[in-house]
């Protein structure tokens, strides 16, 4: 007997017993999930504060995003500075230059890297069907 609420129209559900998402008719027109790699970046975005440019900066630089808020604790020690002055102090003196040249959020880089694969994907299947099959399959 199942005694959940019944779910509300065009809601994704959660059923319990499976840990998973039940698709609901919203998905349809849902973007699709960022990689956990991006993620861990729009996540130390939004809990750091950090603009878009200031996240590619850190990114370029190879930072950890699991790791800055060990580096973002300037108000327990006044001699560190705040995390986005360091960020772009340390990208300046690495690069040369105070902000990268074009500036790409984390979800437009996903987007493309998205296109990016499948672009190659089409061009594999399209390579594999023009290849005739001249060669006899190994048994």
């Amino acid at each position: 007997m199942d005694r959940r609420v019944p779910p509300l129209g065009g809601l994704n559900t959660i059923d319990h017993n499976q840990h998973d998402v039940i698709p609901g008719p919203a998905d349809m027109t849902t973007k699709k999930a960022v990689p956990p790699q991006l993620q861990a970046w729009i996540d130390a975005r939004h809990r750091h504060r950090l603009s878009h440019a200031q996240v590619q900066m850190a990114r370029e630089l190879g930072l950890n995003p699991k790791k800055l808020g060990k580096i973002d604790n300037h108000r327990q020690e006044p001699w560190k500075a705040p995390l986005p002055r360091f960020i772009e102090h340390l990208y300046a003196r690495r690069f040369g230059r105070p902000a990268p040249e074009v500036v790409r959020s984390i979800e437009d880089h996903a987007h493309q890297t998205e296109l990016k694969e499948a672009e190659r994907k089409a061009a594999r299947a399209a390579k594999r069907q023009a290849q005739p099959a001249t060669e006899a399959p190994c048994e």
